[in-house]
């Protein structure tokens, strides 16, 4: 029998961390929609920062664009969407994979850079509405690519929390 994945403990003031095994044991999400790899800093239910290594082998760049693959403005929007949910699943230590998230919004969504094949996007992620207990979130998500900014948005959403 193995232990369900835990965050990394902590040491005081220290941040939290979700490897791919404690992502998927809170999102739902498969491949080819399982749009972040790695989420590197968790701070409670305020802020965290996620990782997305960019591969030719996503299914979208077949037809986004044959001989110039770029990827979706809206799947940069949802693996911000992604990452801010394994903050709030990690924080509140759901980890049993019925975490269902529903956008209920996105405002404000600017893209100022391509993000293609190869480019790693990285996610920071804010919230500026919610807490533990909360069905509603609103969060502020910037998404860039070796330092320039790729695509930056405000999204509100619904968390199907398990047992609410």
């Amino acid at each position: 029998m193995t232990d369900a994945p835990t965050a990394s403990t902590p040491e005081t003031g220290a941040l939290l961390s979700a490897d791919i095994q404690l992502i998927q044991a809170i999102l739902p999400h498969r491949y080819p929609f399982l749009l972040v790899d790695r989420v590197e800093e968790i701070d409670g239910t305020s802020r965290a920062v996620g990782l997305k290594n960019v591969s030719m082998n996503e299914p979208h760049f077949q037809g986004h664009f044959p001989g110039q693959p770029i990827m979706p403005g809206v799947t940069i929007v949802e693996a911000m969407a992604q990452t801010a949910a394994v903050m709030v699943g990690t924080t509140m230590g759901l980890t049993d994979g019925n975490l269902l998230v529903y956008f209920m919004g996105i405002d404000n969504a600017k893209f100022r850079r391509k993000v293609i094949p190869g480019d790693r996007l990285r996610m920071e992620i804010e919230t500026t509405r919610g807490k533990p207990g909360s069905k509603v979130w609103r969060f502020h998500g910037q998404a860039t690519v070796e330092g320039e900014l790729a695509c930056e948005a405000d999204f509100t959403a619904m968390m199907d929390l398990p047992g609410a």
